[in-house]
């Protein structure tokens, strides 16, 4: 199971940006971010292609419509499962023999199961694309559930979801928090499932899972690299159009998921633990993303700004940051975290971990000051213009990459947004106003109930 970075990769931004986009032509609103082809087989099956001829390789990704929040009650971990089984055997591949083909032909593959998509892909020479293709379009429909396979990877799950999640106290405090904030919405429970019910998962909830949910008509198929849609089509229908057109399981892109009901209190978690080397402060709030806002509260037109909050006053540069530690000296560490992108309601956190000496209840107060300082003043419009520059400069840097535009765009579809979400975000960036952010903080944090944490070495401060 893997996670892949916010819209873009932040960790490509580098303190020459503002000379490099002096360098570049400013770009128009209509040229985009990743100008992607795209078209439907008449299976239902979308394609999306973005080209990028620097070098014969192609990332060829199949994107499904369904993760661990669509999971039926009481089955959590169905879906992961379900992307281990899909490295075992077809009807025509033996088990495992998949990944040993993409291998012999000089590739790499994975799989990924979130929240609200599954995906499975491969890095190829644009000569292998078709290969991979055919293997790939298989196993859609022709997966063989053996109940020795199935039992070795419900084993192999439970014990990743030991060594990233029990062993990890971080972890399992995540897990609560999680399971307090969403009140009814399926993001409560783990993408990984919890362990009794991993256990009791059996080949019928399984292959009723698959037959439900991975047909063409639920899969986005999305190649970059080295290739154009004209000369991709033919390859698709040769190999994905030659699947039956089935009906898609979900009722437009609710997938009839429980809606997360106005919240009236606050919580607060504490776990204890000797494994613990560095405790943690966070408090979470319930907040909108690009597709659902919240009940009673936020609306979706705050998530960009949301995302310039994040940037302005939680980043490492930022007020947050300077005020906790640099100037106040309080904590080692300290931030706001929050992500757009999801089909379901999202969540603002701000965190801090606390110098040694300092009390957790110092750490508390101080950040509930920086907070209260926010909800009064608001953010400095001289750092938003600079944001705004770096912001818009990763769309520059995601061109580049071979894989990112077929991440982004995949995530984005899969989770119920357009190829004009993605392409026409650098636009809404540049929108976005000092105004906009303080309405979206306020909205999201004033008066509002949240979830404060704390993670503690047994017990001691």
């Amino acid at each position: 199971m893997m996670a892949f970075p916010a819209f873009y990769l932040r960790a490509l931004r580098t303190l020459f940006v503002p000379l490099l986009l002096a360098l570049i032509p400013p770009a128009s609103a209509a040229d985009g971010v990743f100008r992607p082809e795209t078209f439907t087989l008449d299976n239902g099956m979308r394609v999306v292609v973005v080209s990028n001829h620097r070098v014969p390789v192609v990332t060829h990704m199949v994107w499904y419509k369904v993760g661990s929040a669509d999971e039926p009650p009481g089955k959590t971990g169905v879906a992961h499962l379900l992307e281990h089984l899909m490295f075992k055997g077809t009807k025509t591949l033996a088990s495992g023999e998949f990944s040993k083909i993409v291998a012999r032909n000089g590739g790499s593959e994975n799989a990924f199961t979130s929240l609200d998509y599954t995906g499975y892909y491969q890095t190829v020479a644009v000569d292998r694309l078709e290969l991979v293709m055919a293997m790939e379009a298989d196993r859609i429909r022709n997966l063989v559930f053996d109940p020795k396979e199935v039992e070795t990877e419900r084993l192999v799950v439970l014990e990743e979801r030991r060594q990233r999640t029990d062993n990890d106290p971080g972890s399992v405090l995540r897990e609560h928090v999680n399971a307090a904030l969403y009140l009814n919405y399926p993001y409560r429970h783990p993408t990984i499932g919890w362990e009794n019910e991993i256990r009791a998962l059996n080949i019928e909830d399984l292959r009723a899972f698959y037959e439900k949910w991975y047909v063409p008509a639920n899969a986005i198929l999305v190649v970059a690299g080295d290739i154009t849609a004209a000369e991709l089509k033919p390859l698709a229908e040769n190999t994905y159009g030659r699947i039956a057109r089935l009906p898609a399981p979900t009722a437009g892109e609710t997938r009839n998921r429980p809606a997360e009901p106005p919240q009236k209190a606050s919580r607060r978690i504490e776990l204890q633990d000797p494994r613990v080397r560095q405790p943690l402060w966070s408090r979470t709030y319930l907040a909108p993303g690009m597709m659902t806002g919240i009940a009673g509260g936020a609306g979706t037109e705050h998530a960009t700004a949301l995302e310039m909050l994040t940037e302005v006053f939680g980043g490492p540069t930022g007020p947050l940051y300077r005020a906790l530690v640099i100037d106040g000296k309080l904590a080692v560490s300290a931030g706001i975290s929050y992500g757009s992108g999801g089909l379901g309601p999202s969540r603002l956190v701000f965190y801090a971990s606390p110098r040694p000496g300092v009390t957790m209840a110092d750490l508390e107060a101080a950040m509930e000051a920086e907070i209260e300082k926010l909800l009064k003043d608001g953010v400095d419009a001289d750092r938003i213009r600079r944001a705004k520059i770096h912001m818009k400069a990763e769309s520059v840097y995601a061109r580049d990459s071979l894989s990112t535009g077929a991440r982004i765009l995949g995530a984005a579809l899969a989770s119920g947004q357009s190829i004009a979400d993605v392409e026409g975000w650098p636009e809404r960036i540049d929108a976005v106003t000092p105004q906009a952010v303080n309405a979206a903080a306020r909205a999201v944090i004033q008066g509002q109930p949240s979830v404060t944490s704390l993670l503690l070495p047994d017990g001691k401060e």
